[in-house]
């Protein structure tokens, strides 16, 4: 039986999918973890969006919290193969505490299942935030980029590079994983949140762009991946997910253009962003609500770094989908 955490959010909702339409009569059965009964209805309606409903009921749910260690124990009975995909994902320094909690003491309880429970491989999707810094000779970031703790990361890259230190922890206990270090996530049904909120931004009438850029992704290429090497001989290798590496400006005119809106018309210069950030700090302790604009946000809005994907499309001989013809088809959903 395969276990996905993280099955409520947007990779481990498309995994899910993904995994009962490729699986065979007979094949391994799927079960998923949740926190809250209400959050299982936007996986549900996710197969309603592919038009693919009958298949949701494959899935067995059951109510467990990566850091809730009880919870796991029922969780992993009879389990065979592990997709970890749950995370909190957040760049509020408020959270930072909350951040650390989920993202590194829940990965460390889940590789702990994992060895006590002779699993036959684990799959962890991290982020390109836990990738390293480029050393004044380098200009592409590949996985083997050496991490840097002497410059600034947020409290979310530092978690994510935490939980990676779990996972090859568990390797050296003799358990057989694989890292995916995706992009920007893009895809469709989760617009409230992650990627999905440049949709909704564009939508209602986004007016700055920035010039800074980062590595793109399609959740299905994603999913894809993931399951081909969990079925491959490829072990204790970890990968960097992206498309392209795209400027956000030309991100943001393909959505803009694809919801047939206006594109965003004025640039946000670094400085710019530093004196939104700092005014949105003020605002937050003044109305205690939470942060909107970090100066780890801003920072990365106009910093230019650059992904190679050389190492997954030479051991998968694969293709990426094109970001910008796919916003084109997740918007017409």
């Amino acid at each position: 039986m395969i276990l996905v955490t993280g099955g409520t959010g947007l990779v481990g909702a498309h995994l899910l999918l993904h995994l009962i339409e490729s699986r065979s009569i007979g094949s391994e059965k799927i079960r998923a973890i949740y926190r809250e009964a209400k959050s299982i209805e936007k996986t549900k309606n996710l197969f309603h969006l592919y038009k693919k409903p009958h298949l949701f009921d494959a899935i067995e749910w059951i109510q467990a919290d990566i850091t809730d260690v009880p919870a796991l124990e029922k969780a992993f009975e009879g389990i065979d193969s592990v997709y970890h995909c749950a995370a909190l994902i957040s760049f509020d320094p408020k959270d930072e505490n909350l951040i650390r909690k989920t993202n590194i003491e829940g990965t460390a309880n889940i590789v702990n299942f994992c060895i006590a429970n002779a699993i036959k491989k684990l799959c962890y999707m991290s982020s390109i935030a836990a990738l390293g810094d480029l050393a004044s000779h380098e200009k592409v970031i590949t996985e083997e980029t050496e991490w840097n703790p002497e410059k600034p990361h947020s409290d979310y890259a530092i978690s994510k590079y935490g939980a990676e230190m779990e996972i090859w922890r568990g390797q050296q206990e003799g358990l057989q994983v694989i890292i995916l270090n995706p992009g920007v996530i893009i895809g469709p049904g989760f617009w409230e949140q992650g990627s999905g909120q440049l949709f909704m931004k564009v939508k209602k009438g986004m007016s700055f762009y920035t010039l800074g850029s980062s590595g793109f992704v399609a959740v299905t290429d994603v999913v894809r991946i993931a399951t081909q090497l969990m079925k491959s001989e490829i072990q204790n290798e970890s990968f960097t997910l992206i498309a392209k590496n795209i400027i956000f400006r030309d991100i943001l005119n393909s959505i803009a253009d694809t919801l047939l809106v206006k594109r965003p018309a004025i640039h946000a210069k670094p400085l710019f962003m530093k004196i939104c950030w700092k005014i949105d700090w003020i605002l937050s302790n003044i109305f205690m609500q939470k942060r909107q604009l970090t100066s780890a946000i801003a920072k990365a809005s106009y910093s230019k770094n650059e992904y190679s994907n050389e190492k997954i499309t030479t051991a998968l001989n694969t293709e990426f989908l094109d970001i910008h013809q796919y916003i084109k088809e997740i918007s017409n959903l």
